[in-house]
């Protein structure tokens, strides 16, 4: 192989994951996966798409080595093949924002009420916590949580909270978070907590922002069998 061939080759392989991020669908799909492994039927409700087409997108996303499936009986189970791809999907994002002036549109029409948003780093949010000046609620799905979630971070799906609101302090700021900076369940449960007089704010930071920036994540145990 000369020189000409092996670079084309090496780039062809570059491009292959390029090609494979260059859908809305997909790069959606791999920002449901990198809160844990999902079921293709879980995937199409979030998504609101039929399983064939799901399963299409799917199968471009496993040809590029990106997910991994697993059957289980008659269901098909998918996750990232690594942190790697999450990481890689904030990093595109990131980059967008940069340099699209129409995605900084699109993130001011989405953050509506950028007074409701957490002014402070990562790292004095994570000191926060760690001391109980504020609570940090994760209002993502329970087998979200115990997946990956922020330090000291609590667990309170948002299909719960309205039950579950009185366990939290009422003289303590809190913040919420969910899925990063396209998630708007974070959104609702702010809402939520200051119609009933708390203190509240959001990050817009998730589990795969927080890896990007070279912050630590938890999970939860499982107990053995």
């Amino acid at each position: 192989m000369n020189e000409r061939t092996l670079k084309d080759s090496l780039y062809e392989q570059v491009a292959r994951i390029g090609k494979a991020f260059a859908s809305p669908k997909r790069l959606e799909l791999l920002e449901m996966l990198a809160q844990g492994e999902k079921s293709v039927e879980t995937l199409t409700a979030e998504l609101s798409i039929d399983v064939k087409l799901a399963s299409a997108h799917l199968k471009a996303l496993r040809e590029a080595n990106l997910v991994q499936a697993r059957r289980d009986g008659k269901y098909v189970f998918y996750r990232l093949r690594g942190d790697d791809v999450a990481q890689l999907g904030v990093a595109l994002r990131n980059v967008a924002e940069e340099h699209l002036v129409e995605m900084r549109l699109a993130l001011q029409q989405l953050v509506r009420e950028p007074d409701r948003l957490v002014k402070t780093s990562r790292g004095e949010l994570l000191a926060q916590a760690r001391n109980g000046r504020v609570v940090v609620i994760d209002v993502r799905p329970q087998s979200e949580f115990d997946a990956a979630h922020l330090p000291y971070a609590r667990s309170m799906p948002l299909a719960e909270l309205e039950q579950r609101i009185g366990e939290l302090p009422p003289d303590v700021d809190i913040v919420a978070y969910c899925r990063g900076p396209f998630c708007l369940m974070s959104d609702q449960a702010v809402k939520l907590l200051l119609s009933r007089g708390y203190r509240a704010r959001k990050t817009s930071d998730g589990v795969s922002e927080w890896l990007a920036a070279g912050f630590a994540v938890e999970t939860t145990p499982t107990d053995p069998v």
